[in-house]
């Protein structure tokens, strides 16, 4: 396998230079990481990777998603969904030609299949629709499973900020979850915003009221993934960075606290040195193997 790109040591400076002060210019820091990483990306090898794109799983534009897996396995594989951010109100699965592709792109060079899955936003569809997404997008995959060789009991949610709050809420609550559970394997958690609330920290929380429709704290909090964790949710990896968007790194936090609680072990958890909100997802594929890793280990035994 040919080896995936380093990050540049300039990106490297840039990284330590924007983490400490993230939220001064958080639109711009994001914007300038998306831009930068995109460009080592491009070195990332594809070859080998079969890609189906715009593969609708429902009726909207929005419920699209792309199919990518290696050319070079054969047998049943684990899938991974993953579902990208935006704050509710913004994002396109292909932010650009490499990210949000990346994420997908990497477990297919390692032998699983990755989708990337598209929803409706905020403006479009409040609260639980784009979970309702999610929960649609997994149907299409079990559906599709034989056509995709894809083992139906090694498939993952992934979601990243935003993102994880629609895959959290179908893997921890049970009102968004088929009778017969929710045909998981695990859940990959990054960054993610897995609680619902609009303090005054929060830079979206205009964003999180307009999605959830209540300023109420009480109801955010019944929305929240985090309050409907117990001892049966599906395994799951927690990551988060070092330099994030306000209050994120503490719903990870609290996440990896709820699910030690119910399950009375710790679950496996990635603090990513130097990362920020946007390089912890923008920088998989790279060379900057500690999470990919993890994530790899997680797949194999979840936990």
């Amino acid at each position: 396998m040919v080896r995936p790109p380093e990050i540049p040591p300039e990106l490297r400076s840039l990284m330590s230079e924007i983490g400490p002060r993230w939220s001064v210019n958080r639109p711009q820091n994001i914007e300038t990481m998306i831009e930068r990483f995109s460009d080592v990306l491009k070195l990332s090898p594809r070859d080998d990777i079969e890609a189906k794109r715009n593969l609708p799983y429902g009726p909207h534009p929005r419920q699209e998603l792309d199919v990518y897996r290696s050319g070079r396995t054969t047998g049943k594989h684990a899938a991974v969904l993953f579902v990208h951010g935006g704050a509710f109100m913004d994002g396109h699965r292909n932010r650009t030609d490499m990210v949000y592709s990346n994420v997908p792109v990497f477990f297919a060079r390692h032998g699983l299949v990755g989708i990337n899955v598209g929803y409706r936003l905020g403006d479009e569809v409040g609260y639980p629709g784009a979970t309702e997404d999610v929960a649609s997008a997994l149907r299409w995959t079990q559906a599709h499973a034989d056509e995709l060789s894809i083992d139906l009991n090694r498939i993952f949610l992934m979601g990243h900020s935003a993102g994880a709050a629609h895959t959290g809420s179908y893997a921890y609550d049970k009102r968004r979850q088929p009778a017969n559970g929710p045909g998981l394997a695990g859940h990959i958690v990054l960054s993610g915003r897995v609680r619902a609330e609009n303090l005054p920290e929060n830079p979206n929380g205009e964003k999180v009221v307009r999605y959830y429709g209540t300023s109420d704290a009480r109801q955010l909090d019944d929305f929240s993934p985090v309050t409907h964790v117990d001892a049966d949710s599906v395994p799951t990896l927690v990551a988060w960075g070092e330099y994030e968007n306000p209050l994120l790194d503490l719903h990870c936090a609290e996440l990896v606290f709820r699910l030690s609680q119910a399950k009375r072990r710790s679950p496996p958890t990635v603090w990513l040195r130097g990362h920020n909100h946007t390089s912890t997802m923008a920088h998989i594929g790279t060379a900057d193997e500690l999470l990919g890793l993890a994530m790899l280990d997680f797949i194999d035994h979840p936990r």
